[in-house]
This record gives structure tokens, sequence and C-alpha cells, in this order.
């Protein structure tokens, strides 16, 4: 018996699944590293993964024969697992297509693959297709084949469309595993009549054509980037589902309306807008309603501005200008407001006891821009002292040498 448990492991498994672990980032056959299962994380080279939480679970893959399926970019299929192969994520597969057969990679298997057809909102009574086998090097041949035609193709069917004077951009190009067919990905404003544009382009390339409209989105996530958090698109990553956003999504959670810093690289509003909204509004919920003004012993004040995460209102005694600011807590506001109701005035806006509310603190503030300028004027500040000592010093050897002194000053 091996020593290495790392290395006993890999020796019982099959050489075909040894093929499929390594690119799949499925380190040491599955085991578990810090507690997340290695074999159900997803393959760096493809988009929209899941992870599998489930894939070290035993018996996971037998609960269900369906199995998801990746293909070029955000397309994704679910197919029958009819001939009961022995799937694992990363294996690249054939499935039924019409005509045809496609060339995909399995990115799914077990229990998830339920859960994911129901998450996109898949009919019941919608039809699933069936995997035949596990690719042979005659279908690679074939897929790679029709692969290297993609770009060419694009480009010719760009030239096609501008001639025909269409208001539309072909973005990409797909052929099905066999070659049989070709999906054109397209972006239009409105409504494009492609008729004579399907013949021409069958003519020209002898496939079978589909076109397919995406969004502006949906084309941000074929591309891909990186967005100004740093991190890799989330339409290119993991979001599938786009939902609407709107400028409420920004007024709710008191976000400056400058349409360069809300909108994507899609030109449209950015997704993360809607991750944080639903807790702005539950937060802004506990607040006062910004036209009450509060009434006290020392004035009326008018709401200014509000930190509605931290749940404290500014007050001030103007209502266009920033005058004797006073922050409070929400508590305090609705304590006010009730007193003004029952006829009764605080004699001051702050709590009693505590005459001042703890802020939020803006980390930006922390750092002032004019450091750098003080680092600056202390440096020719030092370097102007440095500089009138060597010349007090060159007057009194000079007055020296006058007087004929040679000592040493």
């Amino acid at each position: 018996m091996s020593e290495n448990p790392i290395e006993n492991t890999q020796e019982q498994q099959p050489a075909e699944n040894l093929a499929t672990l390594r690119p799949d980032n499925t380190l040491w056959g599955g085991r578990s590293l810090q507690g997340i299962c290695a074999k159900g994380c997803g393959r760096s080279n493809c988009q929209l993964n899941t992870f599998d939480y489930l894939a070290d679970v035993p018996g996971n893959a037998e609960t269900t024969d369906l199995v998801e399926v990746q293909f070029k970019n955000t397309r994704k299929g679910y197919y029958r697992n009819d001939n009961h192969l022995p799937l694992v994520k990363g294996d690249i597969v054939a499935v039924e297509a019409s005509p045809g057969h496609d060339i995909g990679t399995v990115t799914l298997t077990g229990q998830l693959v339920p859960l994911q057809m129901k998450k996109i909102y898949m009919k019941p009574g919608t039809e699933i297709k069936r995997i035949y086998r596990k690719a042979r090097p005659v279908d690679m041949e074939k897929y790679h084949e029709a692969k290297a035609l993609e770009h060419d193709t694009m480009i010719r069917s760009r030239q096609i469309a501008n001639e025909l004077k269409l208001e539309m951009k072909i973005g990409d190009v797909e052929y099905q595993g066999d070659g049989n067919k070709a999906i054109f990905y397209y972006i239009a404003d409105g409504r494009v009549d492609f008729r004579q544009l399907i013949k021409v382009l069958a003519d020209t390339f002898h496939v079978r054509i589909e076109m397919k409209q995406i969004g502006a989105r949906q084309e941000a996530g074929r591309i891909g980037g990186t967005g100004p958090c740093g991190r890799e698109l989330c339409c290119a990553t993991w979001m599938k589902n786009f939902k609407s956003v709107s400028t409420a999504a920004a007024r709710f959670q008191d976000i400056t309306p400058n349409p360069q810093k809300l909108a994507g690289q899609c030109a449209k509003l950015k997704c993360c807008l809607n991750y944080e909204v639903d807790t702005y509004v539950e937060a802004s919920r506990k607040l006062p309603e910004r036209n009450v003004p509060l009434e006290t012993a020392d004035g009326t004040y008018y709401f200014f501005k509000a930190d509605i995460l931290a749940g404290l209102v500014t007050y001030s005694t103007d209502k266009r200008l920033a005058a004797n600011l006073e922050t409070i807590s929400a508590a305090r506001a609705h304590e006010v407001i009730s007193m003004n109701r029952k006829g009764e005035k605080p004699l001051t806006l702050s709590e009693e006891g505590n005459k001042e509310v703890r802020t939020s603190i803006d980390l930006a503030e922390q750092d002032d821009l004019t450091r750098f300028d003080t680092a600056k004027s202390k440096r020719s500040g030092r370097k102007q002292r440095k500089g009138n000592n060597n010349n007090n010093d060159n007057r009194q050897r000079n007055r020296q040498r006058r007087n004929g002194d040679n000592r040493p000053s």
C-alpha cells in the first residue's frame, strides 16, 4: 500500500478520467481541500460555471440522468444520459442536435442539474434531448475543422449584411460540432428582416443558418473584461439571467446619478446596482420621512442627508444650505416627530445626555491630498536652510581671509 494517499487515489482511477480531471482543476481525484471539494470547482477556461457543492456526496451522480452541457461562450443545454455513461465534469460529449450532433463539455451532474433547469424557468413540457456518447477522435477532428471556419465566416457575413444595408451587427458565429449548422449571433436596436440574408448566407456557406439575437449585456459577457471593482465581469463568469436595472436602484442607495459611473461596459446600467438595493430599501423604511421638519425650542430643522445603513439622519436649519447641522439617530427623529404631533417641542434636537452622535467616517477623507504638497514644502525648506548654512560658512571664511586669519573656523 502506498504511503502517499494522494498517489494511491490517482492510481485507482481509470486512465480516461485522469485526462479530464487535470484540465478541469479537480485536483487529487476529487479529494476535499480545506472543506471544499476540488471536484466541484469549475473549469477556468469556461464561463458561467456552477460550483457543485454536492460533488463529494456518495451517489450524487446516480440521483438523476440529467446533465448540463456547455458550448461556446455562454450557451448551455440540458440533456438526458439515457445510455448511463460514467460522465464527470470536464468530459467532452456528443449530444443530439437538429440536425446531426453537437460537441460540448459537461459542466454539471447530479442533483444540482434539475435546480439549474428550474432557475432558467424551463417549461415542464420542453423536450430534453439525449447524450449520444463521449466524443471520439473522429468527432473531435470534425469539431476542430468547423471551429476553424468561424472567424472567416463572421467577417464574410458582416460584409453581406452591410451590402444588404441591414441595421444589425453580427457579433459572433458558432458552428455546430458536425459542421452542418451555424448560429449567427447579432445585435440590433429594432426589428430586422433578415430573410434575404439567410438565403445569401445559406448559398455562400452551404450550411443550415440560425439567427439568434442577443442584447448588449450578453454581448459584453461574450467579449468579457474587467469591471471597475477589479474583478472579471459578472456577465462573463456566473450571471446567466439578466434582470432589468433602473435608476431607482441608484436613488435608493444615494448614489450620484452620473451616467459615466453607473454604466457598465455594455453601455447599460451596471447589474451590481441590484445586489444591495433590497438591503437599502429595508433600512430606509426605518428612517423618518424627508419632507417632515423637526420643531425644537432652538428653531426648525429640515432634512439634509441620511446615512441609510448606519441609521443616522442629518438636519439643517436652512432648507437649501448646510447651516447648523445636527446628526441624530432615526429613533431620536421619530421621537421628536411624535412630540411635535402632540404640540411639544424638545429643548435641543440631540438626545438628552448624548450631545454627540457618532457618524460614519469617510476613509477617503482621512488621506489629505495636500500631504504631498506638505512633504514637498518640507523638503524644499530643508534644502533652503542647508543652503543658508552653507552661505553663512562661505561668508565667514571670506571674512577670515581678508583679515589674514588662516586659523580654522
